[in-house]
């Protein structure tokens, strides 16, 4: 089961390499096979993204492109309860994306000078969402719309068909609601190298966001540059910070909640009470048994999962900053003091109602987050991911004229004489 580890400066530097280890670089035969995909598609267009769709699906799918009635249809027939449990995770998206939105401008300045900034939306972005039993509606609204509200022209979506060909309901009804705007039943590595060099009928998008497989996320690390990408997403995390306050049931469930998730997934728990370790254990042992996806609980908290126990509360936070965790859940008495002093975080859920899966599903910030570390320098996914700026310059002559001499003098100290030509010639 879930291993406790003493803070001394050697057992947990020894685990946290571990989890490093745990990602690692792309897989090398992966990485072959996907270029090989990469290629055929970036030749063959739509007829290798459906000859790789019915060799890996095993067949073709009732749809290439799901027509606009069939996702009409999916929202008609779909359970009330389900679309108004999504329409109202809509409205919080919604709430909390619009207030990220940045905005042009234009300053003015006493000599005739003007200076600004042009925000604007990307023109086509493409959605990935994972089909069959790893389908996540909740990612077609977390992706798309702070995209929508960004100003993306166009959103493609690409999903897999279940394995009787036909479209996953429950995506198309996400879909339908977020205003997506075109879905095409492929997914793997091919869909994602049809987005990136677009194909007869797949448009050629700017950016690919959304999760995936081993394959999807190195073919998405392979063409970003050809297109741009959200992240490269390696296996979910969450660190669990509590002291003797905090009820052992709930640590264990939210544990668990990220475990189930895949065998990599990490799931840490850094106390300062032993007492809440154990009760916490005990938990996991309870809970687990009548939970479905036990065996990957299992597997997970026992190669990478930990409760780490630690001598104070500010090396508690000292370990959450150094693990930068994708989810991080603070479950000290009066969380909200230690919000200042948390850096290093893709999402920080503060006190005990404050679960992870709200986050997930419901509460409104992005559950699109960085993950092994990367919260160190990345940010999560927000409407600024979907933006694109361009600043502009106007310069009278007379303002260039005072400036002049400042930039003929740093252009030649740099070699670049044609740069200070350009300038000098307005003036001969």
């Amino acid at each position: 089961m879930i291993k406790k580890i003493y803070v001394n400066g050697k057992d947990e530097v020894e685990f946290f390499k571990q989890l490093e280890e745990r990602s690692g670089e792309t897989d090398k035969k992966v990485s072959a096979v996907v270029n090989e995909i990469i290629d055929t598609v970036r030749k063959g267009g739509d007829a290798a993204v459906k000859a790789y769709t019915e060799k890996f699906d095993g067949k073709l799918p009732e749809y290439y492109e799901v027509p606009r009635d069939v996702i009409n249809d999916a929202l008609t027939e779909a359970d009330p309860d389900f679309v108004n449990a999504l329409l109202n995770s809509i409205e919080n998206i919604t709430d909390f994306h619009n207030r990220q939105k940045s905005r042009s401008f234009v300053n003015t300045k006493a000599d005739g000078c003007i200076l600004g900034q042009k925000v604007r939306g990307l023109d086509k972005v493409g959605l990935y969402v994972p089909g069959g039993t790893a389908a996540y509606p909740s990612s077609v609204l977390m992706n798309a719309i702070p995209a929508k509200i960004a100003g993306v022209k166009e959103i493609i979506m690409v999903t897999p068909p279940l394995k009787d060909g036909t479209p996953n309901k429950d995506i198309l009804v996400a879909a339908g609601l977020c205003g997506v705007d075109r879905v095409f039943m492929s997914g793997g590595a091919q869909a994602i190298a049809a987005l990136a060099y677009g194909t007869e009928e797949i448009p050629k998008v700017d950016k690919i966001v959304g999760p995936g497989n081993i394959y999807v996320a190195t073919a998405k690390k392979l063409l970003y540059g050809v297109v741009d990408i959200d992240m490269v997403a390696g296996p979910s995390e969450i660190l669990v910070m509590a002291d003797e306050t905090a009820d052992p049931k709930f640590v264990a469930a939210d544990l668990m909640s990220q475990a189930e998730h895949d065998k990599l997934a990490s799931s840490i728990l850094v106390t300062t009470s032993e007492k809440l370790a154990d009760a916490t254990i005990a938990e996991v042992e309870r809970q687990m048994a009548y939970l479905e996806r036990k065996d990957i609980i299992k597997y997970s908290l026992e190669n990478y999962g930990a409760i780490i126990i630690c001598n104070t509360k500010d090396e508690a936070v000292d370990m959450a900053n150094r693990c930068a965790p994708e989810h991080l859940e603070v479950l000290f008495e009066n969380p909200l003091e230690y919000v200042g002093r948390l850096d290093n975080a893709g999402s920080i859920f503060l006190g005990q109602y404050a679960s992870e899966p709200l986050g997930d599903y419901y509460a409104g910030p992005n559950h699109v987050l960085p993950t092994s570390g990367t919260a160190r320098f990345f940010s999560p996914l927000g409407v600024n991911s979907f933006e694109k700026r361009s600043s502009f310059i106007y310069y009278t002559e007379e303002a260039l004229r005072q400036a002049k001499d400042d930039i003929v003098l740093v252009a030649e100290k740099e070699g670049l004489t044609a740069h200070a030509n350009a300038i000098k010639v307005r003036f001969e």
